[in-house]
């Protein structure tokens, strides 16, 4: 059976356990790249009226928190020579961005691939790594610690976020789990999280087959997790890069953006002597904690609000011009939506 016919037979799926429901159901997809996937193919206008989609903290520049953000542009604009992925290089620090202080003193530089950075360093020997993301990019950064890189870690992991927002005041009934991130930690980590949950593909079949999988769950008054990506996703997940992980990091507390400190959700850099945060201490204690701004990338993270009912969104607050993470990335819900924003 084909892509087109797989959508429409679980889209009559969903549209009949929905009616069997006959209650309002709200799932949240983690991943921006299903959020990216849901708005270009208008999957939410398609789906019943009492199935509802939000947008979680599945956004890894976005879940970046502000004052991490700062300090990695003090660093900067301190001359230590600092590199990270492009999407960081744009998120507004509290006085400027990692692009401005690159154009003012040219010691910033994008890379695509941590093996850039193995070359930086032959000109820059104290070169800073700004390593950001979930699971599926640490081992890249784990990569540049074996190799006796600094780095500044801001990694993240993905079930303790969703074991805050399950028990949150949002209302979730089932949650859509990132492919990307699956592919390395596997299935067994979602199990502590009571509540229905599919790991999901990319593709527009993909989500809905989730949507119909969850729906299924709350039919039979089930919560367990399907791994409905099987052609990428592992019980056991990639091992070697689990290993790799754990060899050069310690899970700790992680302050999130929107979420606040969440207890064992980071990855912090084993070695003191290649932890940017005790390297440059002395330095990084003095940057102050960021101003308020009026930008509610916060509760969009948490699937509070929708992007446009942000008072900046649209506004004062475009991709060419973000006030906020969530409008820079192409995986945050702001871009997204401004992206495919169907209103005017």
């Amino acid at each position: 059976m084909d892509n087109k016919k797989l959508a429409k037979k679980y889209l009559e799926k969903i549209n009949s356990l929905a009616n069997h429901l006959g209650k309002d159901i709200t799932f949240m997809e983690i991943c921006g790249g299903h959020t990216n996937v849901i708005m270009k193919y208008g999957i939410r206008e398609i789906l019943p009226k009492n199935i509802h989609l939000i947008s979680g903290p599945g956004c890894p520049v976005c879940v970046t928190d502000q004052h991490d953000i700062d300090c990695m542009i003090e660093l900067a604009a301190k001359c230590i020579p600092v590199a990270t992925y492009g999407d960081m290089m744009k998120v507004p620090g509290t006085s400027a961005t990692l692009d401005e202080i690159k154009a003012e003193k040219g010691n910033v530089f994008e890379i695509y691939s941590v093996e850039e950075v193995l070359e930086l360093r032959k000109k820059y020997p104290g070169i800073v790594f700004f390593g950001i993301g979930f699971e599926t990019t640490a081992p890249m950064s784990a990569y540049l610690l074996k190799n006796k890189i600094c780095v500044y870690s801001v990694h993240k992991l993905i079930p303790p976020a969703l074991e805050i927002l399950s028990g949150d005041k949002i209302n979730i009934d089932g949650f859509i789990d990132p492919g990307h991130v699956s592919t390395i930690i596997g299935v067994k980590p979602y199990r502590s999280i009571n509540i229905p949950q599919v790991i999901s593909g990319f593709e527009p079949h993909h989500i809905l087959k989730s949507i119909m999988l969850l729906l299924e769950q709350i039919t039979e008054n089930r919560s367990v997790v399907i791994n409905g990506y099987p052609e990428a996703v592992r019980e056991s997940g990639n091992t070697n890069a689990q290993k790799l992980i754990k060899d050069h990091f310690i899970i700790s507390d992680c302050a999130w953006r929107g979420l606040g400190t969440l207890p064992k959700s980071g990855l912090e850099v084993k070695d003191n002597n290649l932890n940017a945060k005790i390297k440059y201490k002395d330095l990084l204690d003095k940057v102050p904690e960021p101003k308020e701004t009026g930008c509610m990338c916060g509760d969009v993270l948490k699937g509070l609000i929708t992007p446009d009912k942000c008072p900046l969104y649209a506004k004062t607050c475009a991709p060419d011009n973000p006030k906020g993470a969530c409008m820079v990335s192409q995986e945050g819900s702001c871009a997204i939506y401004y992206r495919y924003d169907k209103s005017d």
